[in-house]
């Protein structure tokens, strides 16, 4: 198999996440390179279960199977993550989940004993060392890799309406940033992560892979880390854009609204209809406002420069999803969206805490007990 031609194509738009969670000591409130001890109780106590080391050695990936949808990613991600609950509090360790954590020192977090990523770090220095950041990635079967890239470009336009609702990440070395996702803009330094090009084709995006392989860019990691890409070796689309919720409730709407994006694009192929597209300027302008706003961000809705704030381009792309999520069996997770509207993002609730009683850690501990508070539908 060519790992950058062959897809493998999906006969169905199946779903599959992956969730980063933080392990914290509960007095410090710091993170603490304490991830492979837990993941090693659990995979003693529940052999198969399956959790990835991460980057740094304080996250555990937790890994959807295969599934038909959110309800179905969302119990498998719950049941994981009562044992990884299970094995930190009997270790007296916490668990804690968000774009970015507010304060914990970069230069003190240990990468895991992995040579990409030493690669990565020998290569890309003081901005690769710096990502202590958190995500939720997305993975969406498609039919035919010819689909890939239209999809893609067009789920670029709605790149500010999936990253407000999980913008959690406005902390950053015990500073406010200003920015409701702090990840969004930190993530991008690296040379191998940001904005996908607009590929026109699938031809185009198999000869960029290979001249980066080519030219070294990609040698130490075998692949890009663009927001959304090409997943060829499993037949998806995976959308990175979101930064990782803290409880699985608000990300079963986040991963809802993308799953029913993703197959909405592909319903629009099928029916012969042109997809939408953005100006490349447009799409990293709606970027940077929908990290540095979240929810109040003015977003840019059309290539004639039209302008629409983010909370009515979401509650009216709640209603024209919905029949895909009659479809997916998802009303009620993605309903959850307008909740996150209501109740307020992540970074909202972060930053409110922050300004009343200037101190992070109060922040860390309320974003802990979201985790097992906010609890998604059943």
């Amino acid at each position: 198999m060519d790992p950058y031609r062959d897809f493998a194509r999906s006969a169905a738009p199946t779903l599959g996440v992956e969730w980063e969670v933080g392990v914290v000591d509960p007095d410090t409130r710091d993170l603490v390179p304490h991830a492979e001890r837990v993941i090693e109780q659990v995979e003693r106590e529940h052999p198969g279960t399956h959790l990835e080391r991460e980057f740094l050695q304080n996250t555990i990936e937790l890994v959807t199977p295969i599934c038909t949808n959110t309800r179905e990613a969302v119990d498998a991600l719950r049941t994981d993550l009562e044992k990884i609950r299970s094995a930190a509090e009997s270790q007296g360790l916490k668990l804690w989940a968000g774009g970015g954590h507010p304060f914990s020192d970069f230069r003190e977090q240990p990468l895991s004993p992995k040579l990409t990523y030493k690669e990565i770090i020998n290569r890309t220095q003081y901005w690769g060392q710096q990502m202590l950041l958190w995500g939720i990635h997305c993975h969406v079967g498609i039919s035919h890799e010819d689909r890939v890239w239209p999809i893609i470009n067009a789920i670029m336009t709605k790149y500010p309406h999936l990253l407000v609702i999980s913008a959690s990440s406005p902390g950053w070395d015990g500073i406010d940033t200003g920015y409701a996702s702090n990840r969004t803009m930190l993530y991008q330094q690296l040379p191998t992560a940001g904005m996908p090009y607009q590929f026109r084709d699938w031809d185009e995006w198999v000869q960029f892979m290979r001249e980066q392989q080519t030219s070294g860019v990609i040698s130490h990691t075998g692949s890009m880390h663009f927001d959304v890409r090409p997943a060829a070796k499993w037949g998806t689309i995976e959308v990175r854009i979101s930064d990782a919720t803290s409880n699985l409730r608000e990300l079963a709407g986040i991963v809802a609204l993308t799953h029913c994006l993703v197959v909405y694009y592909d319903r629009m192929i099928d029916a012969g209809e042109e997809l939408p597209t953005l100006q490349p300027w447009h799409v990293a302008e709606n970027k940077w406002r929908g990290a540095r706003y979240g929810i109040d961000a003015l977003v840019i809705t059309s290539r004639d420069t039209d302008e629409r704030w983010v909370t009515d381009e979401l509650n009216d792309m709640l209603d024209e999803l919905r029949p895909i999520a009659e479809e997916l069996d998802c009303v009620e997770e993605m309903e959850i969206v307008r909740e996150i509207m209501d109740r307020g993002a992540g970074y909202q609730r972060q930053r409110k805490i922050y300004q009343a009683t200037g101190d992070w850690k109060r922040v860390v501990d309320a974003t802990c007990d979201e985790m097992f508070a906010l609890q998604p539908p059943r």
